[in-house]
């Protein structure tokens, strides 16, 4: 049987997906807006615009926006089922993932993408795990409130 015949025959598969990559975009924009503020309060855009080679607090906050999105769909379209099933456990689930993308993308990525220090834990560091825990927070709440409201 094939994946086609699959989800051309179950549309409620199609529902379930559609329900999770709503609750991703808009959880992901949501707490992408809000670590964004915290973000502009601390000059941060221009260094995110650097990672495209590019010195443009614009392009920071498109770039911002949409690893926000990204983010917010790897979460919701894998992991949804099991672990967005509540506010608590959205909360929970959104904190966690806010830790680990500090770690991936504020202490990993983006210090390796700019040449700089990999794992530097200063004032700066602290700062950005303040934004990903209320950005994760952010996220797992409202994804949990979409797919609720969806569902």
């Amino acid at each position: 049987m094939s994946a086609s015949y699959t989800l051309a025959h179950h549309p409620h598969l199609w529902s379930i997906l559609g329900r999770r990559v709503s609750a991703g975009v808009i959880g992901g924009l949501a707490g992408g807006i809000v670590f964004g503020i915290l973000m502009a309060m601390m000059g941060m855009f221009p260094m995110i615009a650097a990672l495209v080679g590019v010195n443009s607090v614009g392009v920071g906050v498109v770039i911002h926006l949409l690893i926000s999105i990204v983010i917010g769909l790897v979460l919701t379209v894998l992991f949804a089922g099991k672990f967005l099933t509540s506010y608590g456990k959205g909360v929970v689930t959104g904190l966690v993932y806010g830790v680990v993308w500090w770690v991936l993308g504020a202490l990993l990525i983006m210090p390796l993408v700019l040449g700089m220090p990999v794992f530097t834990l200063n004032l700066m560091a602290a700062l950005s795990l303040m934004g990903h825990l209320v950005y994760g927070a952010i996220l797992g709440l409202t994804a949990v409130r979409v797919l609720k409201a969806r569902a």
